[in-house]
């Protein structure tokens, strides 16, 4: 009994210094930059300058046919699947665009990268791509994403954007920050373009 006690805390102890190590880990990665530039109750409006991302263009329509079919590819090309098998830094967060016609799926490059020095994918299906800058609603929300979470908190933004008389375009998109080992601090956000000029 006393011994089964002993393991038990050990574990514990491991367990927990572990995900002190991710969530730490996880906070010093390169993240995309943005600037905010109103901040709501339920929300927030971003401005995100232009960015080179790694994208994968998928027919999958749903968050985890999307998240196993993308990840992998596109950790591939980063951990050296490339014609000069370079690695290449993870950043966050992770961007997935899931709707019924093409979804896709991309890594944010780390900025001392840009479309002309980046090396070139082994895997045809990964594209380097220039995503133009945008303003963005974005909403927050933590633990495990799912599909129920990802249609909910789209209807709650798209909802708190129609009250304050805010146009947006485009579809809703999930980002994602976290590793799936990491188990506490989890930040998911659910963004969308919005029409900002003149605002």
């Amino acid at each position: 009994m006393k011994t089964a006690l002993i393991i038990t805390v050990i574990l514990f102890v491991v367990f927990t210094l572990f995900q002190a190590y991710t969530v730490m880990a996880s906070n010093k990665s390169e993240s995309q930059p943005y600037t905010v530039v109103r901040t709501e109750k339920d929300f927030e409006i971003r401005f995100y300058p232009a960015a080179t991302m790694a994208m994968i263009t998928s027919s999958a329509k749903s968050y985890k046919e999307l998240g196993n079919s993308g990840f992998k590819k596109l950790a591939g090309y980063i951990f050296g699947g490339n014609k000069t098998k370079e690695k290449i830094a993870m950043t966050t967060p992770v961007h997935m665009d899931i709707n019924q016609t093409s979804s896709t799926m991309s890594f944010v490059m780390p900025r001392q990268y840009s479309k002309d020095n980046l090396p070139i994918p082994n895997d045809s299906n990964v594209a380097i791509k220039i995503i133009q800058q945008e303003y963005v609603a974005v909403i927050k929300f933590a633990g495990y994403a799912s599909e129920n979470d990802i249609k909910n908190y789209s209807k709650k933004l798209e909802n708190a954007l129609k009250e304050a008389s805010i146009s947006y375009y485009g579809h809703f998109r999930f980002l994602g920050y976290n590793p799936p080992f990491q188990f506490i601090g989890r930040r998911n956000e659910i963004i969308i373009s919005v029409d900002w000029s003149g605002k």
